[in-house]
């Protein structure tokens, strides 16, 4: 049940009728207190999604009443009951994201939505593009400071922020300010409006190789953008990232869709430590990174829909039969042995098998030259 700021008045007479026909209510104590029906009431404990099965089978045979905010399927607990239950009904109410863009004019087509609830707040960074409208879904009162300080430190201080308090109830505020400049302290139940301005921004995939932090071992533009061509990723797929280095094909990867996931395998302590800040910076903090040599660091893993391997190439049988079907394996080897190792696999397994040179225009004395880079096999197969 969608519940509103404003509470049990904002329910419509059936709804009110479905809470009261429910035999025990579950929910935050904050939207437990607003349903004045005098049935068991249980508030969720913390951390949530471990205990909620034990909480649940606690009352087996009962009717469930499960309160949550405006859509309970707009980052809320219904996903989560819909897919460990057959017999959900989903009751929502109008949104926070919905009451805000009423509220500021923006349309549906025009505006993201990003969750930070319970998340790191440098997810908002992948979306930062001058002129985006942006609606933060807000973890607590400290989220609006945070996300003003990311703003700033990405480039986007002259953002206009605008902070809703207890959007849709009779103390609902509103608080404008500049990210650069922004002190207010704000109640913890709020959502943050973000018109960009500054950068110049990041693209989703091509970004340029110095917006990575690294020590040489980086997948570069160029290659980059081959190896993921052929990667193919779609929303909600799995990318196993083998011998990641500086992590730019994970993080890639991790930006072309909210959806997708990543886990970066990196035998080297220091440059695993070094994928995470990278993933922070670029807006997908969510990014798993793994510290230790393939094949061993490989184990129990979930089962990737596409495998890209920067180094370790002796585990590409491992990664070809990890692969879910219809999966994409691609590897790059830049020295004459691990070309061997591709050249041997493309005799045993087919798929495509090609050399990649890359040149650059520099200065040559007085005149412009081309300055080739390492030449690069890669090999790629669909399992």
């Amino acid at each position: 049940m969608g519940v509103g700021a404003d509470g049990w008045a904002g329910l419509t007479e059936a709804a009110r009728a479905e809470l009261t026909s429910c035999d025990v209510l579950f929910g935050s104590t904050r939207q437990l207190a607003l349903v004045p029906l005098g049935k068991p009431k249980r508030a969720w404990p913390s951390p949530l999604l471990p205990a909620l099965g034990e909480l649940l089978a606690d009352h087996a045979g009962k009717r469930f009443g499960v309160l949550a905010s405006g859509d309970p399927l707009l980052s809320g607990i219904g996903t989560t009951l819909v897919k460990k239950f057959d017999d959900v009904r989903i009751v929502p109410t109008v949104s926070s994201v919905t009451l805000a863009r009423a509220r500021l004019g923006w349309s549906f087509e025009e505006t993201e939505v990003v969750s930070v609830v319970g998340r790191n707040v440098h997810r908002v960074a992948r979306v930062l593009t001058p002129g985006a409208r942006l609606l933060v879904l807000s973890s607590d009162a400290s989220s609006p400071a945070a996300v003003a300080e990311l703003l700033t430190a990405q480039g986007f201080g002259d953002s206009t922020l605008s902070v809703f308090e207890e959007l849709g109830s009779p103390d609902e505020r509103r608080v404008d300010g500049v990210a650069g400049t922004w002190s207010a302290e704000i109640g913890p139940l709020n959502l943050v409006a973000i018109e960009c301005a500054g950068g110049p921004g990041l693209p989703l995939t091509g970004l340029p190789d110095d917006a990575f932090e690294h020590d040489g071992q980086l997948t570069k533009r160029d290659l980059r953008a081959l190896a993921l061509a052929r990667l193919a990723p779609l929303p909600g797929r799995l990318l196993w990232d083998v011998g990641a280095g500086a992590g730019s094909v994970a993080i890639e990867w991790s930006r072309a869709h909210p959806a997708n996931r990543a886990i970066a395998i990196e035998r080297d302590a220091g440059r695993a430590a070094r994928i995470g800040r990278n993933a922070e910076s670029l807006g997908v903090p969510d990014l798993r990174v793994v510290t230790g040599a393939a094949p061993d660091a490989l184990d129990g893993l979930p089962a990737p829909d596409a495998v890209f391997l920067g180094g370790a190439l002796s585990v590409w049988r491992r990664c070809f039969d990890a692969l879910t079907p219809g999966g994409w394996l691609v590897a790059h080897a830049v020295t004459l042995e691990s070309e061997q190792v591709l050249a041997a696999a493309y005799r045993d397994r087919g798929g495509e098998l090609t050399r990649i040179a890359v040149e650059h225009a520099a200065p040559l004395g007085g005149f412009t030259g081309w300055t080739p880079a390492r030449t690069v096999t890669q090999w790629s197969i669909r399992k």
